[in-house]
Parts: structure tokens; sequence; C-alpha cells
């Protein structure tokens, strides 16, 4: 699956999610024993977020960034962008969901105005895309001057002592996990496999700063094996 590229590997990934989207939020909760949720405060903590500013999440799933900045942040602005129907629409069916505005749409293309937002946020995205560089391009195309960029990702285990305990919970725990509550062990093999396939964190905020961002920064969480990255646009 992970070796496949551009359209071939959006379309994988795009009907992946699509059967999964009614088990997504449980099995993020199981797989990262709720860790997942004190991510997403955490990147909206470090976004430093105005009162009224418009947000947009791309490749938003079900809602949970986008539903959380709204609920802390309630007169914001808040787009849920996502090219996977089925996961768009479990998103409109959860608490709160009414105040968020939806749109089916490919993060690589995003369809909004250049310069429109004041932050422009991902969770779990990047990993899942065909083009990095293309989807940061379309990220900071969004933003506004002054405006600041977030996301949160899974990133490689680093080669240490605890590298096989987290290798086991890559390529045992998450599958039997998937197959018992989802059952699609197949999806649930794709995460650990994109996961060691993808970027660095610090590659990948070198990725971010290619992109024309500046000031990147990056924190690891989960023993190393989630990134937190952020930047601004002058």
């Amino acid at each position: 699956m992970t070796h496949l590229k551009g359209n071939q590997r959006a379309a994988y990934v795009q009907s992946m999610f699509g059967r999964i989207a009614h088990r997504y939020d449980l099995l993020n909760r199981l797989m990262t024993v709720g860790q997942d949720i004190r991510w997403r405060r955490e990147l909206i903590r470090r976004l430093n977020l105005s009162p009224e500013a418009l947000v947009i999440d791309t490749g938003a799933g079900t809602g949970d960034l986008a539903l959380e900045i709204k609920r802390k942040h309630p007169q914001s602005v808040v787009v849920a962008s996502d090219f996977t129907y089925e996961m768009v629409l479990v998103g409109k069916q959860r608490p709160g969901a009414h105040a968020v505005h939806w749109v089916i749409a490919d993060a690589i293309n995003l369809p909004f105005a250049s310069g429109c937002a004041d932050r422009v946020v991902s969770g779990f995205l990047l990993r899942n895309v065909p083009d990095v560089p293309r989807t940061l391009d379309e990220q900071y195309r969004c933003l506004r001057s002054g405006g600041q960029v977030g996301s949160i990702d899974t990133t490689p285990p680093r080669d240490n002592w605890l590298r096989p305990f987290l290798e086991f919970h890559l390529h045992t725990v998450i599958p039997f996990l998937g197959r018992l509550v989802a059952g699609d062990a197949e999806a649930y093999t794709y995460l650990p496999d994109s996961t060691e396939k993808f970027l660095t964190a610090e590659h990948l905020a070198a990725a971010f700063s290619a992109a024309g961002f500046k000031a990147v920064g990056f924190a690891r969480r989960m023993f190393g094996t989630i990134g937190i990255h952020w930047g601004h646009k002058d």
C-alpha cells in the first residue's frame, strides 16, 4: 500500500478512510491511550488564536481538531476540509458539528482564496498525502501574512532501546485493534507502514521551511513517535 504513488495512493487512502470512518475516533483513542486529545490541545495552545480567527483544518477527517478549536475559541470561524466523504459525514453528526463549516476538498488542491486564513492546521494528514511539498505550498498559499501553520503527525521511531517495544505496538497491537474494532486489519497495517516510511520530525520541519514558513519548530510526543510542528508566514 505505502509503495503507491500519486493518484493511486490518493485513491487508496480515500477508500481506506471511507471504510474505517465509523470506528476511526474510537480507534484513535485506543491506539494512543487517549493521548491524541492532549496533542491537539497542545497544538491549539501553540497557535495563539485570536478570538475571531479564521482557521482551516485540512484533512480534518471526522473533525477532532476542528471541533476542539471551536470549543476552545467559540468566536472563531472554523472550516473542516477533507476529501473522504464518509469521514465528513461522521464528523457532521458529532456534537457541536453545526458550528463548523464542512467542505469536501483535497489537501493538495484547496478551494480557498489565497491569504484568506489566520491559521491552517492538520492532524495526521501529511503522512497520507501523495505530495508533501505541494500540500505545504497550498497551506502557505491560504495563509495571510503573519498567519500560523500547525500539524500533528506520526514520525518514525528513533533508533534507541525503545524501538523494539514501539515496533511491537505498531506492527502487532495496532493491526490487532484494527481487526477487532473496525474489522479492517489492512487499514491498520497501513498506519504503521506509512509511519515508518514517513519523514522524520527533522526532515518534516525542513519541508515546512522549504515551503516558506519561518520560525519552524517541533516537539516529539508518545516516545518520539508523534511530531507536533508549527511555523508562520511572514
